[in-house]
């Protein structure tokens, strides 16, 4: 893969706690000048991330109800709403995954459906949070967002005990219709491991190692 072909996969992303104004203005720089798909970011920053990318095919992404997912239905919803309204392009959602593990199907499903509902044509990623799931668990996600038609599912926050897994991202990959897009991402640092997440069905990487990624150089950057 050419360096091009790496950068459109990426999500160049910075969900940090403590991350400034300087470091988004740094991502959106970044993005552009490696030509990734999407600058990733908390929806506090999406009106400067816009703003910062205006000139360019950068997109922006929002995530909403991260990392828990274990907001309200309706903080979720408005939270995308606004979101949108900001100016972001995709939104990656958080779902319950308490609920989930309770086998409360329904409220997930319900809690998913508005979310998408808000997002009108802004397409959805929904995350599932992987690392705390059985693999029957993650097949009954995908099966969820299936029914809702999201336009992705997620394997992570990497804000949990692990990242994306080839394994995780087979499963997902083999349990979702060959048109909603998988995106991997939580330690996906290296473009060995950008290639496996590929191979095994990812169509979209979530990382703020894409420069190490792209460059197949060794990663400098630190968390997601």
């Amino acid at each position: 893969m050419t360096t091009l072909n790496y950068a459109k996969y990426i999500d160049h992303t910075l969900l940090a706690m403590d991350a400034t104004i300087d470091d988004i203005t740094t991502l959106c720089q970044q993005a552009i000048q490696y030509g990734f798909y999407s600058v990733c970011v908390n929806s506090g920053y999406v009106p400067l991330a816009k703003e910062q990318l205006q000139n360019s095919d950068v997109k922006v992404c929002s995530v909403v109800g991260f990392p828990l997912g274990a907001c309200l239905s309706a903080v979720k919803a408005f939270e995308t709403t606004q979101a949108i309204a900001a100016g972001a392009d995709e939104i990656d959602m958080v779902l319950n995954v308490g609920w989930l593990k309770s086998g409360h199907f329904d409220d997930v499903k319900a809690d998913i459906a508005s979310v998408k509902q808000s997002c009108n044509d802004t397409p959805l990623k929904v995350i599932l949070e992987t690392c705390l799931l059985s693999d029957d668990q993650i097949i009954k996600a995908c099966q969820i967002c299936t029914e809702l038609d999201v336009a992705f599912v997620k394997t992570s926050t990497g804000f949990s005990k692990g990242g994306a897994t080839i394994e995780a991202v087979k499963l997902m990959r083999q349990n979702v219709p060959a048109s909603m897009g998988v995106k991997a991402s939580g330690g996906v640092r290296t473009q060995q491991s950008a290639q496996q997440m590929i191979a095994a069905g990812a169509t979209r990487l979530g990382t703020s190692a894409s420069i190490a990624i792209v460059t197949a150089t060794p990663d400098e950057s630190q968390g997601y």
